[in-house]
């Protein structure tokens, strides 16, 4: 991080109780992704959002900019509110194949940093691991950084996602498909 983010970052901090609030979101939907409620997990998206994944390039030095795939290139998805339900219901319907049977999951959320973006949103960026267990064998860990930005609302939860960009450490993707959620 720059100079200038880290201020901008201080110069808008969250209050103790504001993070823990965040920290508490971001652990619910861990967890809702983790027994499979998927459903419920899509609630906590907004109506507007924007769920993406660019790929990650090995690139030099002096080309850091180019080391992620900008929005009108390829990405391993870049999704809506719409498009996950789609994705739900292809779940639901057994014809997922990638998913029978099921993926065990756990998503490890750390390193929660957040500031005050205005009118009732804030940007947030954390740490992931998330392991998969599917069948006997297969097994994987993808692991990275998101960066949010979430909206307060009156639910129970508190918040919806409105944006999410995921940047994976890898730059080869190991695992045989992206059939569950980050």
């Amino acid at each position: 991080m720059v100079a200038n983010e880290i201020a901008a970052t201080r110069a808008n901090a969250v209050s103790a109780a504001e993070h823990f609030a965040i920290e508490q979101f971001l652990f619910l939907e861990a967890e809702l992704l983790d027994d499979r409620n998927i459903a419920e997990w899509i609630e906590l998206m907004a109506d507007d959002l924007r769920y993406v994944m660019p790929i990650r390039r090995n690139v030099g030095p002096r080309e850091r900019k180019l080391e992620w795939t900008s929005p009108d290139e390829l990405a391993y998805f870049d999704e809506s509110k719409e498009n996950l339900k789609l994705r739900l219901r292809k779940l639901q319907s057994g014809a997922a194949w990638a998913e029978e049977p099921p993926s065990h999951t756990r998503h490890l959320i750390t390193n929660v940093r957040a500031s005050a973006a205005g009118q009732g949103e804030y940007l947030v960026r954390s740490n992931f691991l998330a392991y998969r267990s599917r069948s006997e064998r297969q097994t994987d860990y993808l692991v990275g950084e998101r960066h949010d930005r979430l909206r307060c609302v009156d639910t129970d939860a508190g918040f919806q996602i409105v944006s999410r960009r995921i940047l994976l450490d890898q730059t080869t993707f190991l695992a045989n498909n992206l059939s569950f959620f980050l």
